[in-house]
């Protein structure tokens, strides 16, 4: 384990801010916080429910403004190429799409939410992930 990039009480409080998020809007909007759903309600908006969609998104790009006053931002390190960047993308977009919600939308909200459905989704994504990270690190290499 790198302990240098061990942080333990900084994922906990992103954790805890996820959830209290996900919880206010369920319980003040009666809307999941799944955000490819969000995002994909603004691209074919319905009259009266682009607001509440706008606003959340400006706080998803607002997010890292805030958390930069308090610490400096990670520098990400990404060992691929755009192609390969690009790509996983497309296959993450379609994957959302056949699985009708993403990691928030299943992972947060419908696990919170006991279904059947999200938890079947959670485990598929979770396979996929950890399938994928062995392919590339131990038969591709």
């Amino acid at each position: 384990m790198d302990l240098e990039h061990f942080t333990p009480w900084a994922s906990l409080a992103g954790g805890i801010a996820i959830g209290i998020a996900a919880a206010l809007l369920v319980l003040l909007n009666g809307r999941v916080a799944g955000v490819s759903g969000i995002i994909g309600g603004l691209l074919a908006p319905v009259r009266g429910d682009a607001a509440w969609r706008v606003l959340f998104v400006a706080g998803l790009f607002a997010a890292p403004t805030v958390y930069q006053l308090v610490r400096p931002l990670p520098v990400p390190t990404i060992e691929a190429s755009h192609a390969v960047v690009a790509l996983a993308g497309l296959v993450v977009g379609l994957g959302t799409r056949y699985g009708s919600g993403c990691t928030s939308g299943h992972g947060v909200c419908g696990l919170a939410r006991l279904s059947p459905r999200s938890l079947v989704a959670t485990l598929s994504f979770m396979f996929a992930g950890f399938a994928t990270v062995f392919a590339v690190r131990h038969l591709l290499r």
